[in-house]
């Protein structure tokens, strides 16, 4: 990786301020600056601390509980890093084949054990495979959720994906990746950092924090 890597600029006076939830695929700024998301919490590989504590990269979490419980002492050591941990269910199911009450199941609960592994019930949420719908949002809504983020790119050990047209990341862009190494990927978590970072550092963008930027 390039040293130093390019610095976030200072965070904007306001967050942005999300009507009904969102979803956020991108945030809006013209700022140079992505925002890194790892979701699940499979893999709790120390080696990924390590990097995000040398380099002073910020990474948001969006953690399944059914994936996380091994564990929670890995993330309470990443929020110790001034990180922050969200919400992605407590099983991971496709939220929309759901009814209404068992969505509220999925999300309250994570709440609730998040609020008690981690010390806060977050405000920000993200669906397992990007799918809602209009009962996802009312109970998100319901169980204290500000904030839906999605994503516009995806990074993996071996390579970064886009959505066609783009093939560049771009200001705002929400990367998403997952907690996941070799068995998966055939790489590791700092594999995909490495990736992700250089790609960023190559076109003048640095990582900044997403809750800086987006009300949550």
């Amino acid at each position: 990786l390039p040293r130093p890597l390019p610095a976030a600029p200072p965070p904007p006076a306001r967050e942005v301020r999300v009507r009904d939830l969102g979803p956020v695929f991108r945030v809006p700024t013209d700022d140079p600056v992505i925002f890194l998301t790892a979701d699940d919490g499979y893999e709790k590989d120390p080696r990924f601390l390590a990097l995000l504590r040398d380099l002073h990269v910020p990474v948001s979490a969006f953690l399944t509980h059914h994936a996380a419980r091994s564990d929670y002492g890995y993330f309470r050591r990443l929020k110790l890093l001034g990180n922050a941990v969200h919400n992605h269910t407590v099983t991971h199911p496709e939220l929309p084949r759901l009814s209404y009450a068992g969505q509220r199941r999925e999300i309250c609960r994570q709440q609730r054990i998040l609020d008690r592994e981690l010390g806060r019930a977050p405000r920000m949420f993200r669906p397992p495979f990007g799918a809602y719908d209009a009962d996802t949002v009312r109970a998100a809504r319901a169980c204290g959720v500000r904030t839906m983020v999605l994503w516009s790119v995806e990074a993996w050990a071996d390579r970064v994906e886009f959505d066609p047209p783009q093939t560049r990341l771009r200001p705002g862009d929400i990367v998403l990746t997952h907690f996941r190494g070799p068995r998966e990927w055939g790489g590791t978590m700092v594999d995909m950092a490495r990736r992700i970072l250089g790609m960023a550092a190559e076109q003048g963008l640095a990582v900044a924090r997403l809750e800086d930027y987006l009300a949550g």
